[in-house]
């Protein structure tokens, strides 16, 4: 898990995360995802939003961080749901990913 951790970390100064509900349903619409992340801790509603869309654009979700460690990991603070703009980082964090991954 804390290799999942760096590389959201490196993908962050690459300037490929993206941060924040809206935000990423805005890249999703736009098709400029890969990956999701969304914290355990996050809203029922929140996990709902994020799930529905996610599904309808075909674009896989990790839920196995709280908010504390993927802020940690990206340098900023109460963050719930992150976004992974580059292909090349999505494939890395799921080949390190073995907990759970949905929307396949």
């Amino acid at each position: 898990m804390n290799k999942i951790l760096s590389l959201l970390g490196l993908a962050k100064r690459a300037g490929k995360v993206i941060v924040g509900t809206d935000a990423v349903i805005s890249k999703l619409q736009g098709n400029d995802l890969h990956l999701i992340l969304v914290a355990k801790d996050a809203s029922i509603a929140t996990i709902d939003k994020i799930e529905k869309k996610a599904f309808y654009y075909n674009v896989k979700i990790i839920k196995s961080f709280t908010s504390d460690e993927l802020s940690d990991a990206i340098g900023s603070n109460n963050n719930k749901v992150l976004g992974i703009a580059d292909l090349g980082f999505s494939k890395a964090i799921l080949k390190h990913h073995t907990v759970e991954v949905e929307g396949e």
